[in-house]
């Protein structure tokens, strides 16, 4: 009898200790769904200068004379936004996750999501970034970078901004 007491109470005490794991496991799934859906790192809180709001941009082709190609990512928390901007040879965006913003200056602004494939022409004012209430995964890449690589402007208003 004493051998069955002993028994039922590891037995419980395994359960308990296997439930409270679980839900450990559970929790830190929950913290980190945002990394785990991020292809590249986060990377380095980009400058007041150049962003409003928290923007994380990463370079992962750094340009050089070989490929003559910037490309990086850059992760938008909600209502974060570039200022207008340009670039001389011009920029392709690929949304990776999220939704978020793209204007040209002078024409409506552009719902993106993830998949979406942007083409910003060489020397055309825009900006891009995550909508109000979700972020935004991108990557970016500057071609013909022996033209320059971006001229940015000034800061988009929360006039401009959609809400």
């Amino acid at each position: 009898m004493k051998s069955n007491y002993k028994t039922m109470l590891l037995l419980a005490f395994t359960s308990l200790l296997m439930l409270s794991c679980n839900n450990k496991n559970q929790e830190t799934m929950e913290n980190t769904k945002q990394e785990l859906n991020a292809i590249f790192p986060k990377g380095e809180k980009g400058s007041k200068d150049f962003f409003t709001g928290n923007a994380y941009p990463t370079a992962l082709v750094d340009a050089d004379s070989v490929y003559n190609t910037l490309v990086g990512n850059v992760y938008f928390e909600p209502e974060a936004r570039s200022n207008w901007h340009s670039h001389p040879a011009g920029q392709i965006l690929i949304i990776t996750d999220g939704l978020g913003y793209h204007q040209i200056e002078g024409k409506e602004i552009e719902i993106i999501k993830k998949g979406d494939v942007i083409k910003c022409p060489p020397n055309v004012k825009h900006w891009h970034g995550a909508s109000s209430d979700v972020g935004l995964h991108q990557l970016y890449i500057i071609p013909n970078t022996d033209k320059g690589i971006v001229e940015w402007k000034e800061a988009v208003t929360d006039e401009q901004y959609p809400k």
